[in-house]
């Protein structure tokens, strides 16, 4: 399985909305109290805690605890990738527009024919009629096949780390901001070259076989704090496909990185959560803070 499907789960609420495939999931056994890593960069008059997060979970995950919660309760603001529209209609217009094929060359047709059979396969075993998707360009068929299998095997994003620290933070009367918009974020994908985006594409459908058993290792390293492990599987899966982890990954972090630079300029405390692949490995948030001359720290209890 390529790590690249994890890195665009961010978007699944999105995808979800578009084409109705969130659903019920079934009941997983309670698993132990997980300890997910936490980090912070400080300076006189602000903190900022770095959170790395998991889009999509099953019931039964007791994470929202312990050195996290305490660092969330002491922020006076949540910084999320994206903050989802209320609307899920107009989610999924866009996502719908933004992915259409504006060639009017349809997908399949972009396709070799041995990996046309694989990827259409792979829809229909997956419960996704890829005739519909043959007005879109392949990253939308890529999206699907990273999240639809997980939804499957009883995955949720509407219990995610986002979801559960932004109701929070409204509970609590948290000032909730976002890095990216969601135009933004789906414009990563809609502007890749047509070759990578056909890369992505048969990047998921090839590790669909190892997704249940690679997405489980990654939440039990994520749930175990050990962001190390994460970057080890990550690196290995990002080697094959250096020009989409530079648009989509450590592009990203560079950005991240200044922006919490220049939130350091300001005084109070918050709490910034991304999903956990950018937390990790070569070019991650830190490495990109540091390039910059700022360091990071472990949150340790």
């Amino acid at each position: 399985m390529t790590m690249l499907p994890a890195l665009f789960r961010a978007l699944a609420p999105a995808f979800g909305a578009a084409l109705l495939l969130l659903g019920g999931a079934a009941q997983a056994r309670p698993a132990p109290v997980a300890t997910p890593a936490l980090w912070h960069v400080k300076d006189a008059d602000t903190t900022i805690y770095l959170f790395g997060t998991v889009h999509v979970m099953k019931p039964g995950v007791d994470w929202f605890n312990g050195k996290v919660k305490r660092a969330f309760d002491r922020s006076d603001e949540l910084v999320l990738e994206i903050i989802e529209p209320d609307d899920p209609k107009a989610m999924g217009a866009t996502l719908a527009q933004m992915a259409l094929a504006k060639d009017g060359v349809k997908l399949s047709d972009r396709l070799t024919p041995e990996v046309r059979a694989k990827y259409q396969a792979a829809m229909a075993a997956n419960g996704l009629p890829w005739q519909t998707f043959e007005p879109f360009n392949p990253w939308m068929g890529g999206m699907a096949l990273s999240v639809a299998p997980l939804e499957r095997l009883g995955y949720r994003s509407d219990i995610g780390a986002e979801k559960i620290l932004r109701a929070a933070a409204q509970s609590a009367g948290k000032r909730v901001e976002a890095l990216e918009t969601v135009e933004q974020q789906l414009g990563f994908f809609a502007s890749l070259p047509m070759a990578q985006q056909v890369q992505f594409l048969n990047a998921t459908v090839d590790g669909l076989p190892e997704m249940e058993s690679e997405f489980a290792k990654l939440l039990t390293y994520w749930q175990a704090g050990q962001p190390d492990k994460l970057a080890a599987m990550m690196n290995e899966s990002l080697e094959a496909t250096p020009e989409l982890a530079q648009v989509l990954l450590t592009g990203r972090n560079a950005n991240w990185a200044k922006w919490i630079r220049a939130r350091l300029d300001r005084p109070g405390t918050v709490f910034v959560a991304v999903g956990a692949g950018h937390l990790a490995g070569k070019g991650s948030v830190q490495d990109q803070l540091k390039a910059l001359g700022i360091a990071t720290r472990r949150v340790k209890e």
